[in-house]
């Protein structure tokens, strides 16, 4: 059973200013939170800490009961970040940015491509995956992500605005994995500006001057 993702009382600063103050998560195992907020109000440090990317300057962030010391700690409690600007190398394929993810986590080549192609299906771009990524457009591009976050089968899964660049099929496409990975057992969290996207969601946790307030769930 994987373990519930617990921020508690984290603050986040970039030098003297403070991003996030005091700010407390408990994210569980089958649910889908929400982590809504106007741009700027640090949806993307939030997950960042969640991720090891980040480190509290106080409080801490904990899978299970152990504190998460950084992102190498991260990646082997199977905590999966989707970045908001996609972080897909534009010289590879569609296909080649789930397979390169796959191979790094120790998964043998012949599983990473089927599981690569798996996750390519299940975001309809089969006929997309030997095109680079700079041919694609922002919409494919932000599938391709979410695919590649998807095949890595995380404990924990965070995606960071990953229906802002989609249509409303596509958008409604991407929430549904959602919910497959939080009905799978896993931790989801989902930042996002998209008022209906977080209304699918279990729970929402809503920023604003660095703080959070928990509106549903």
């Amino acid at each position: 059973m994987t373990p519930p993702l617990t921020v508690d009382a984290v603050t986040v600063a970039y030098g003297p200013a403070a991003v996030l103050r005091d700010v407390t998560v408990l994210a569980t195992p089958g649910h889908l939170v929400a982590v809504t907020g106007a741009s700027g109000a640090g949806k993307t440090s939030l997950l960042w800490a969640m991720a090891g990317l980040l480190r509290p300057a106080r409080g801490a962030v904990a899978i299970g009961a152990t504190p998460l010391r950084d992102r190498e700690h991260a990646l082997d409690a199977g905590i999966v970040l989707i970045p908001q600007d996609n972080g897909l190398a534009a010289i590879l394929t569609a296909q080649e940015n789930v397979l390169v993810a796959l191979v790094a986590a120790g998964v043998r080549p012949a599983e990473a491509r089927r599981r690569a192609a798996e996750a390519l299906g299940r975001l309809d771009l089969s006929g997309q995956a030997d095109q680079l990524v700079e041919e694609l457009s922002g919409g494919q591009q932000q599938r391709a992500a979410v695919a590649r976050g998807l095949a890595l089968r995380g404990d924990v899964l965070l995606a960071d605005e990953v229906t802002s660049e989609l249509d409303a099929a596509n958008r409604q496409r991407v929430l549904d994995l959602l919910r497959d990975e939080a009905r799978r057992g896993a931790v989801v969290v989902l930042a996002t500006h998209d008022p209906q996207a977080a209304a699918v969601c279990d729970a929402e946790l809503h920023l604003a001057d660095g703080r959070a307030e928990l509106v549903r769930g």
